[in-house]
């Protein structure tokens, strides 16, 4: 099956890896879930990155974007394919 890589953010700053699988896991399978964090701070760097099988993705991306979490409403859509920086 395809696999669907999802954008989560406006996350609140408390949000856990846990947490994110949690919520995306009322949809379906998920294979990974990860709050993106500072590397010299270690704090979240407030949004995330979820995979899970394209169907299950789809339903969990048109049920969550909106959603409330911690009073923030959560942005969630496909993951775009990250641009390569220019070194000139």
């Amino acid at each position: 099956m395809e696999m669907m890589n999802i954008y989560v953010g406006n996350l609140p700053w408390s949000a856990t890896d846990e947490e994110l699988r949690e919520l995306f896991a009322k949809h379906g399978t998920v294979h990974s879930a990860r709050v993106i964090t500072d590397r010299g701070t270690g704090r979240s760097r407030g949004f995330g990155f979820v995979e899970m099988d394209r169907e299950a993705g789809q339903a969990a991306v048109a049920a969550i974007n909106g959603m409330e979490m911690a009073g923030r409403a959560l942005k969630v859509n496909e993951a775009k394919e990250r641009r390569q920086k220019r070194s000139w």
